[in-house]
This record gives structure tokens, sequence and C-alpha cells, in this order.
């Protein structure tokens, strides 16, 4: 057990001291300040422009006689097209338009530019958009032109199964801290499991893990290498949290409404850190088997990919997992233990998540992490002192076997 500590205590001491972690920690706190801090000076160096930009306009209705200027764009009428392309190749105006005479009946307005684009800007739909309602409105109060332009404003209330307020309301701001967080789990999950892929490749090509299974079981070597580094990336997300909570009030001057709306539960930063545990250690079991059957840390971490590939699955479902949390699909990822972490994280912000669900999901997290540490110490056991040859899956099997 001493030798275990011993390991644990050498592998957190070197791990936090890597340039590479030191600089990795302190990137998220420093990147998301700068980010702030420009957000605040930037819009304050720019010189708000007063040019107004024409475009022009045919009407073939006969309707569309009001106007309009606004987002400094003011709309230009012409007679007829030939005149409207004149103005635009003299570069008189920027665009034209023109509302052909079965729009009515299609809505179809064809537009021309001299610049080639994807779109048409958000501000020029608006602007063509505007003055369309309006002159179709025309006759009707401002009131009612305005909420013509804007006909929704969705506010939703989620209750629970009593009729009350639910204390977690979902929405997009329930959504930024979960995905945020998940994003820096997965950094940190992968950061410190790929340590220990790199640590024990490299000790195996310079042969200091010879010296090492000379004086400590396979056993010891694997969980001091485990919670030692898993101890250093619970150092860095405890960082990651404390400056998110700092940055936080900082940002709060600025968007206000948006960072006021934020809850935090407090079983969301208790599943935060199970799940990183977890996650980490089914991460560093794995890659301590890759580490111990592969012959050079560069093979070694072409193999992880097998491994680190599925755990970013919940990124490409994020749609699905924010818009139907109790979907089937949602909830095997919520099972499967490589998955689970940051389908977990993602879920707790925008739904409760029944408890059976978190029970059955750790558990199968738990029991993975035990086998697939039998499994793995075994692999050590065996294939940790082997040279210049990667053994194929049946010689694992068959040494699982044997062993």
């Amino acid at each position: 057990m001493n030798k275990t500590l011993l390991l644990i205590k050498h592998e957190f001491v070197n791990t936090v001291r890597r340039k590479a972690f030191v600089i990795l920690t302190l990137a998220f706190p420093v990147i998301a300040l700068l980010g702030l801090l420009a957000a605040q000076v930037i819009p304050g160096m720019i010189t708000p422009t007063t040019t107004i930009e024409k475009v022009g306009y045919v009407d073939k209705v006969g309707i569309f006689t009001q106007g309009l200027t606004e987002y400094k764009t003011e709309l230009v009428p012409y007679a007829g097209e030939d005149v409207a392309k004149t103005a635009l190749t003299d570069k008189k105006i920027k665009e034209y338009f023109v509302i052909g005479p079965d729009y009515l009946s299609t809505g179809l307005v064809q537009r021309y530019t001299l610049t080639s684009e994807i779109a048409p800007s958000s501000t020029v739909q608006t602007v063509i958009k505007d003055f369309l309602l309006n002159n179709l409105l025309k006759g009707n109060s401002e009131e009612v032109i305005a909420r013509a332009k804007s006909p929704l404003n969705i506010d939703s209330t989620t209750l629970t199964a009593a009729g009350t307020p639910a204390a977690r309301q979902g929405g997009f701001s329930a959504l930024i801290l979960p995905y945020i967080f998940s994003i820096l789990l997965m950094m940190a999950i992968f950061t410190s499991s790929g340590y220990l892929l790199q640590g024990l490749g490299e000790e195996k090509e310079n042969r200091v893990m010879e010296i090492l299974l000379s004086s400590i079981s396979p056993r010891q070597l694997l969980a001091g290498k485990v919670l030692g580094l898993g101890a250093a990336g619970l150092v860095q997300i405890v960082v990651w949290l404390i400056s998110a909570n700092f940055l936080m009030k900082i940002a709060s001057s600025t968007w206000g409404n948006v960072i006021g709306s934020l809850q935090v539960p407090p079983e969301f930063l208790i599943l935060g850190v199970i799940y990183f545990i977890l996650g980490y250690l089914l991460m560093a079991v794995l890659m301590a088997g890759v580490g111990s059957i592969s012959p050079t840390a560069r093979e070694g971490q072409q193999m992880s990919a097998i491994f680190t590939l599925p755990v970013v699955i919940p990124i490409y479902f994020m749609g699905l997992i924010m818009e139907h949390p109790e979907n089937v699909a949602v909830k095997i990822l919520t099972f499967f233990p490589i998955t689970a972490p940051i389908t977990v994280i993602v879920r707790s912000g925008l739904s409760e998540i029944p408890l059976w669900e978190l029970l059955v999901s750790i558990s199968i997290l738990i029991l993975s992490i035990w086998g697939l540490f039998i499994l793995t110490t075994k692999l050590f056991r065996t294939y940790l002192l082997m040279y210049g040859k990667r053994p194929d899956l049946r010689e694992i099997i068959r040494s699982f076997k044997e062993a």
C-alpha cells in the first residue's frame, strides 16, 4: 500500500508540474477572461457608420408605394427594370429587387446584385420583409403592423405533476453551463488519460518499466498511475469551476439578463464530480490496457482513437438530447459507459433525470471500471515487458484464458 501511495504522489506531482498541464489548466480561464474584456472594449472602439445604403425596387403589382428607411438602408422606387439595372451598374444603388405581377399568389421577389454571395444578409432580408408588410398592411395601426412583423414571443413554463412550477425550467440558458462543462469534462478526461498512455509508452520504450516492476506489482503500478493522474485531473476541474464562478460575476455586468437566468443546482455539481471521476477511471484503465500492449507510445496513441472517438458521440447527438431528452437513443447513451459522462451532464441541465437511470448508469460504469481493471492488470502482467511486436486479438484472448 505504501508503494501505491508513493506512486500516486509521484504521478500527481509530475503531472501538475508539466508545462502542458499548467498551460491547459490556465488556458480556459485566461481565454474566457480575454474574451469578456474584448466584448466590453471592442464595441466602444468601433465608430458607428452614418452612411445610408440605397436599395432599389420595381413594383409590378402597383400597391407597394409606401417607402421605407431603416437599418441605415433606404428603398428607392424605379419605374422599370432597365432603369434599376442602369442605376445598379452605375453604382447609384447597392442592389435592387423586383416584385413580380404574380407576387400576391406566389410571394416571389427577384433580387439583383453585383456581389456573389451565398444568401442575402439578414439586414437586407429584414428591410425587404418590413417594406412588404408595411404596404400589405396599409391602413392598419402601427401596433398591428409591428405585431405582424414580430407575431410570436413564447415564454414556456415547466410544471410538475402537482401542477406547480418546476425548479428546473430548462431552456437555452439552462444548457449553457452543462454544455460548456461537458466540453471541459471531456478535455480533462482526455488530458489525464492521455498522460497515462504517454507515460506508459515512454517508460516501456526506455526500459524504466523493468525497474518499476522489479519493486512493485502490476496491480499496484496500475492503481498508482490511474489514481495519481486522476487526482491531477480533478485539480484541473476544480480550477475551472472556481474560475467559471469568477468569470460569471464579470460577465453579469455585460450580459446580466442571460447570466442572471443561469442556475447551477448543487446536484449538477455533484453529478459533474461523480461522472468526471468515473469517466476518467474508465478511460484511464482503457488507455492503460492500450499502453500495455503497444510496443511504442506512438502506436498507443493511434490505437487509443478506438476509445476516444466514442466519447464525443453525445456532442453529435446534441440536438436530439436537447429536444428529446427522454428518447430511447438518449437513454442508451446514458447507460453506455463511454458515452454516459457527457450525456448525463448535458441532460442534467435540461431536465431532471430519473433516479433509477442515474443509479443504473453509475452502476454500469463502476462495474465496467472494475472489470476492465482486472483485465488490464492481466494485460500488464503479460505484455508490459514485451517489446517489438503488438499482440493480436487472438493472443490477448488466449492470455486471458490462461491467466
